[in-house]
């Protein structure tokens, strides 16, 4: 192996510099540079040590994240103004360390507790699973829901035109987030009616969108855990960007549960990413996160063949698959 070679995967291996972003990101650093301001200003501010603030920014300077002026001002560069809130592309809540998929991230310290065990990493890197984690922390639990209905809003238009939702009468949407997918199906099916099944600060969320978005007279929210138990009664039951977040054992029991509630005549509609064999570091992210796993169409297959489901057909649009799952007789 050459020297170009080692440089190379000596690169991909540093920690220095990705920490150092998301450090940079967590103090909102770019928001404050939008002139020049020495590390002393900006201490206070962020409750940094002026030192260990000044020497991060100056390796900021070296990545090209920051730039310095001749009597030591930062200013962000047009790289480091990514990490301004309102970018486009949101990378600043993404890299936030306290944020929840900052604090998320931390876990892949520990993945090599996951790799040898199969379990998170989470727990082991923070005494407590992920989701019972976020769930102590208000803020954070808010900043997950809200970036989840910002990813639910860009998928609805493909997963309202990937499936003739109008043909069922009522639907379920299990962990539906604030109701961003309930309340665009509800949109374009104009007979179809639907509820929320969330724990129970998100389904208080979603009974709010609802009913600001005037159908509460065809929807609704309630509190439960698909975990525990699923209602009966809907013709259909919505999966949407929630089976990945599972290891095999718990997406078989919410699966299992589905299939309960939907009895012979109902069915279970699996809504994922189509799996691509790139999509590694999501894989790895959901595994020591909480134990979850990007899978393709025939691990869903055979997920839902143990507990007792048949696929019935797979629709897709664009990037996004629907598993149409029903009672295996």
């Amino acid at each position: 192996m050459g020297d170009k070679e080692v440089e190379t995967l000596s690169a991909m291996a540093d920690l220095v510099t990705p920490m150092a972003i998301r450090v940079a990101a967590t103090l909102r650093l770019a928001d404050r540079l939008d002139r020049p301001r020495t590390a002393a200003e900006l201490a206070g501010e962020t409750g940094a040590d002026p030192d260990a603030l000044e020497r991060l920014m100056r390796h900021l300077v070296t990545v090209g994240v920051l730039r310095r002026d001749e009597v030591g001002g930062f200013t962000a560069t047009e790289l480091g103004g990514a990490l301004c809130d309102g970018d486009p592309a949101d990378l600043r809540t993404d890299l936030d360390i306290d944020g929840p998929f900052g604090r998320g991230d931390l876990s892949l310290a520990a993945l090599l507790h996951s790799v040898r065990t199969g379990e998170p990493a989470f727990a082991a890197q923070f005494g407590k699973p992920y989701w019972i984690d976020l769930a102590a922390d208000p803020a954070r639990a808010q900043a997950f829901d809200d970036a989840r209905a910002a990813t639910a809003t860009v998928a609805a238009p493909s997963i309202v035109a990937a499936y003739d939702w109008g043909a069922l009468g009522d639907v379920m949407d299990l962990g539906g987030g604030n109701g961003t997918l309930l309340i665009a199906l509800l949109n374009e099916f104009r007979e179809l009616r639907g509820t929320v099944l969330e724990l129970p600060g998100p389904a208080e969320t979603a009974r709010k969108m609802i009913d600001a978005a005037g159908l509460s007279d065809r929807a609704d929210a309630m509190a439960g855990d698909f975990l525990e138990r699923v209602p009966p009664g809907s013709e259909g039951y919505l999966l949407s960007a929630v089976i990945h977040n599972w290891g095999d054992d718990e997406a078989r029991r919410i699966l299992a549960n589905c299939r309960e509630a939907a009895g012979e005549d109902g069915a279970v509609f699996v809504i994922e990413r189509i799996a691509k064999p790139t999509r590694t570091q999501a894989d790895l992210r959901n595994l020591a996160w909480f134990g979850g796993k990007i899978r393709d169409e025939a691990k869903l297959t055979a997920l839902a063949e143990a507990a007792g489901l048949a696929v019935a057909a797979v629709h897709t649009e664009g990037e996004i698959a629907v598993l149409e799952l029903r009672a295996d007789s």
